[in-house]
């Protein structure tokens, strides 16, 4: 293989990487932070930045650095059953439950619902749901079509779309970066914007991609021995480039404070602003990009639940396991995007402590050998602090036990009230786990190696 071959290949992979996770969320909640953190948007987007860009990149690595062919293998030195309730809750997270149904939400209520009259909403969405799952299941039915659809065709032409309207507010700025700072960003901007980075999902999802590029590359023929250095590459790139888009579209929300008032949320203040630079065309403008967005993302989180599904549970075939997540999305689309996004939170709350814990421990596995104890030791320290903090951001009414309890962590562990208590829980099973792979595991293995030395 040539080096433009190899280089042409690292930005074609690039581009499928970006277009699968860069979706709705992307678009729309850096530009809402950008109207909420005001004056202190430089710190909220740091913060953003980490879950939204770090994470997303160090998962992709966890994947290089371990030889991971999908989240299986990540969480499987937790133990086997627990890998397999970990990528069926994630996939169905970020698949049929909340993510790809999302997807199909937002893309109609930002590009179908403007030109339909309020009585024909609910038919439009149920009409417009179906087209759209249905193009996304004949697109991914083929594994190999995701490389051409997604990394050739429609990344490309979502990106030249969107830098557009940055560059429109660029020349043509609409206010100062100094604006007034909401509630929500005026004491943690920083602690804010990374809690915030968590609803764009990109943690969970690059975990869950893994096992679509891993096939992408094999795809485009490369050996075994080879993937790992072309994920991390090409894995790099898509980050970068959506590091620098996140910081434009934070620029756009803040900027747009000189003409607006704060939105009710991200989307509607795209749309403004898009409708600002390009008039009544703008809203066309912002359906097909928000579109573009959300569809290559939905292609991609159907072919990487078929795909981890099917490897994991090989009875039912790939095809199989796409129709289910298509249909299952489609039927949770229809009960409306802000359901959608409320209950996601909680479950968000709970899958991304555990994925943060996971990612990190494959990150340093190779000081511990990928030790069961101390994967399991970290992993179970989480997870409490995990189902607490996902208790607190119930969208119903919590039960007078549950709000005492819930309060009663925010005040005793540090962090917690930032919704980050699982980090000191997670440290001290780190140095548990530790303690216990010296005593057990490398003096098990001292112990086997001066038996056969003998």
């Amino acid at each position: 293989m040539t080096k433009k071959e190899k280089r042409r290949n690292t930005v074609l992979l690039a581009s499928l990487i970006f277009g699968m996770f860069f979706g709705a969320g992307n678009l729309i909640f850096p530009v809402q932070l950008g109207q909420n953190a005001g004056g202190n948007w430089v710190t909220a987007t740091l913060g953003f930045l980490i879950t939204g860009t770090l994470v997303p990149f160090l998962a992709m690595l966890a994947v290089s650095v371990t030889n991971s062919k999908g989240v299986y293998d990540v969480a499987k030195p937790v133990a086997p059953w627990f890998a397999a309730v970990f990528l069926v809750l994630l996939h169905l997270t970020i698949g049929p439950f909340f993510g790809t149904p999302r997807t199909a939400a937002t893309a109609f209520s930002m590009g179908a619902a403007p030109f339909l009259p309020k009585n024909f909403q609910g038919l439009g969405m149920l009409i417009f749901s179906a087209l759209f799952f249905g193009l996304a299941y004949f697109l991914t039915i083929k594994q190999k079509n995701l490389v051409k659809w997604i990394g050739k065709y429609l990344n490309p032409l979502f990106l030249a779309l969107l830098v557009i309207v940055l560059l429109l507010a660029l020349v043509l700025p609409m206010g100062s970066l100094h604006q007034a700072v909401q509630p929500s960003y005026s004491g943690n901007p920083f602690f804010q914007g990374f809690l915030d980075g968590y609803n764009t999902m990109d943690g969970l999802a690059l975990l869950a991609f893994a096992v679509t590029v891993v096939y992408a590359v094999q795809g485009l023929g490369y050996q075994k021995e080879q993937v790992p250095k072309m994920l991390a590459k090409s894995g790099f790139f898509s980050i970068l480039a959506e590091a620098v888009l996140y910081a434009g579209l934070v620029f756009l929300g803040t900027s747009s404070l000189g003409l607006f008032k704060v939105a009710a949320n991200g989307g509607t203040a795209f749309a403004q602003i898009v409708q600002h630079f390009l008039g009544n065309v703008g809203i066309v403008f912002t359906g097909v990009l928000v579109t573009l967005a959300v569809f290559t993302t939905a292609m991609g989180l159907c072919a990487s639940f078929a795909q981890d599904m099917h490897r994991t549970f090989p009875k039912l075939s790939y095809a199989t396991w796409l129709k289910i997540t298509t249909v299952g999305s489609f039927v949770t689309a229809n009960a409306g995007l802000t359901n959608i996004v409320a209950w996601a939170i909680p479950v968000l709350m709970l899958m991304y402590p555990l994925a943060l814990v996971l990612i990190g421990l494959s990150l340093c596995a190779k000081f511990f050998k990928r030790s069961k104890y101390v994967y399991r030791s970290v992993v179970f320290m989480t997870l409490p602090a995990a189902l607490l903090d996902s208790a607190a951001s119930l969208p119903t009414g919590k039960l007078p036990v549950l709000s005492d309890l819930v309060a009663a962590y925010h005040q005793s562990v540090p962090l917690a009230s930032l919704g980050l208590g699982w980090l000191l829980p997670a440290l001290v099973g780190a140095v548990v786990g530790t303690c216990l792979y010296l005593l057990f595991d490398k003096g098990q293995r001292a112990a086997v190696s001066q038996t056969e030395a003998n």
